[in-house]
């Protein structure tokens, strides 16, 4: 009977979409419901993958006729599981990646099914980026339409900061073009919530300059002095330098002492943007932390950061994931982390601190639906793991490690979390711009379609 109904949804789409179409009996099937974080382990009613805007219209009509619940992946990375469904027709826009780049004018569109390594990889032959994060297998799509901290996120802001318009189809079939010129309210709200409105097909995105970096990882042991002072050093350094700190259990690394192993260290990774020479003096405050036990800081390729490729290929991992914005990293929020990395009986975790500041702090907090824009740093706390069987106790430990963490204004990050229900969401927006978007949302999407996300629901 499942199987009658999943051709009848299939063969309804008849002529009128021109991609592919995978029903649960095609062979293909297993492999395209997978997603990045192997804990989600769902089966959609229907797979297709339009070709263009108009497939994408008719997918979007089909779903709503046939009452089936809509979900959009592009790269599969959402670590709520928002990429897949039981039951769901997915719009799995994979099939759409390609990327048109103006050097003249410094501008760069890109299909939704786009990568971050593809794109990184395209745009700098002509010597040019765009920031996103720092994975090669994220989707352009997703990470920037819930806002993009990454590696330039000091230099050249978020993802949202260079987005100049985008191509979406909403709930009604339309296709639009959102600018800060063309349905500048809905270009308000998809640099932040983009999920929520439609489905965005194509992006176009400003492009800056941008030749080698120094790029690498600095080990440091981690004592109270060194968390102390991470976010206020990394804080005060040029716009020029990011840095990511990873603060996690010492590994089985020659470089670290027998004392240290099993025990917190940071790894601090950083990229420098500017001048080579002007680097190595904004890095000695970083060296000067503490005593480091290894320094692989080199100058590289910037594409060298997002390596392109099937992100399916490799082993995969459970993750469970909580982010919170921070201004310091104090006593109180220090003995949490320790004491947790290092209980008996916990799981491999990580906290990862990107600091941010510069451009990011620099934009208007009212002028993306992404408002967050005064905090110090964004704290991500990740439990991978390779064991399916301890998904669900690691997403309740990760959870409590979260609960945990002393926070006077609760402030999270849509890109990094986990499926948390309606309060967290409402977390992920200052107060008066998730009033905004609820108002936006009923105006765009007032039957909720666009629900299977980090929803908003309409006011």
């Amino acid at each position: 009977m499942v199987l009658e109904e999943t051709a009848r949804y299939a063969s309804d789409l008849g002529p009128r979409f021109r991609g592919r179409v995978i029903a649960p009996d095609a062979a293909a099937y297993d492999r395209a419901r997978r997603v990045h974080n192997e804990a989600v382990d769902r089966h959609p009613a229907l797979i297709v993958r339009p070709t263009d805007a108009d497939d994408v219209a008719v997918a979007v009509a089909h779903a709503q006729e046939w009452g089936l619940p809509l979900v959009v992946r592009a790269g599969g990375h959402s670590m709520g599981g928002h990429s897949t469904g039981d039951g769901v027709l997915l719009l799995d826009l994979s099939s759409m990646h390609d990327v048109e780049i103006d050097p003249v004018e410094g501008t760069a569109w890109a299909d939704a099914g786009v990568l971050a390594g593809e794109y990184t990889n395209a745009t700098q032959a002509h010597g040019f980026v765009t920031p996103f994060g720092d994975t090669g297998s994220v989707g352009v799509a997703g990470i920037t339409l819930g806002g993009g901290v990454g590696w330039l996120v000091r230099k050249h802001g978020m993802s949202i900061d260079s987005l100049l318009a985008v191509e979406i189809v909403t709930a009604d079939g339309r296709r639009r073009i959102a600018s800060a010129v063309e349905d500048p309210d809905l270009f308000w709200a998809v640099r932040g919530a983009g999920a929520n409105f439609g489905v965005v097909t194509r992006l176009q995105f400003r492009l800056h300059p941008l030749g080698d970096v120094l790029a690498g990882d600095i080990l440091l042991p981690a004592t109270r002095d060194v968390l102390r002072n991470l976010v206020p050093v990394l804080l005060a350094a040029p716009d020029e330098l990011t840095a990511m700190p990873t603060i996690m259990l010492a590994p089985e690394d020659p470089a670290i002492p027998d004392a240290l192993r099993g025990r917190p260290v940071v790894y601090l990774s950083v990229v420098w943007s500017g001048p080579p020479d002007a680097g190595e003096r904004a890095l000695a405050p970083l060296r000067a932390l503490g005593t480091p036990m290894s320094d692989t800081i080199a100058a590289k390729p910037y594409p060298d950061l997002f390596p392109a490729g099937d992100p399916d290929d490799g082993q995969k991992w459970a993750i469970s994931s909580r982010a919170l914005f921070i201004d310091t990293l104090d006593d109180a929020m220090i003995g949490v982390i320790e004491r947790r990395l290092t209980e008996p009986g916990a799981p491999h975790a990580v906290v990862q601190l990107r600091v941010l500041g510069g451009a990011m702090a620099r934009v208007p907090r009212d002028a993306t639906a992404f408002g967050w824009r005064d905090r110090h740093a964004l704290l991500w706390l990740i439990t991978p793991d390779k064991d399916l069987a301890r998904a669900a106790a690691n997403e309740a430990w990760t959870a409590a490690f979260r609960a945990e963490l002393p926070a006077d204004r609760p402030a999270t990050y849509l890109n990094f979390m986990g499926d948390e229900g309606a309060d967290a969401v409402r977390d992920a927006y200052p107060a008066s711009s998730y009033a905004r978007l609820r108002e936006l949302k009923g105006r765009y999407d007032p039957d909720n379609v666009f629900r299977a996300n980090h929803n908003i629901r309409p006011a």
